[in-house]
């Protein structure tokens, strides 16, 4: 006895972004993409601490809530390019090295403002 089983339509996500078809399933691209946004959310306090005017750069720094919405708004903006256009699975957010040299080599370090 023979059952004809259809396989499964694939969803307009899974078509869109090859998920089966690169060995993966939604689900686990969706746990992967929160683990990656908790991983990555610490930026979004540590970015104003460094670079912001409550910070260590005291008044040379600039407004605590600008670089906090700067840094989410690359980061939304990077990883929704990586995503939607290149359909890359890559989130990007500001760099904490390259800000964290800027701030205490450059700003405090030798004074350049």
């Amino acid at each position: 006895m023979t059952t004809d089983v259809q396989p499964r339509s694939r969803g307009r996500v899974d078509a869109y972004f090859g998920i089966s078809r690169q060995g993966s399933t939604v689900k686990r691209e969706i746990m992967a993409g929160t683990v990656t946004f908790l991983a990555m959310s610490y930026v979004l306090a540590v970015n104003p601490a460094v670079l912001g005017d409550h910070g260590p750069l005291g008044a040379r720094g600039i407004p605590t809530q600008a670089v906090f919405t700067a840094t989410a708004v690359a980061a939304v903006v990077g990883t929704l390019v990586m995503g939607l256009w290149a359909r890359y699975p890559v989130a990007l957010a500001p760099g904490m090295g390259l800000n964290a040299f800027f701030a205490y080599s450059v700003v405090l370090g030798m004074g350049i403002r």
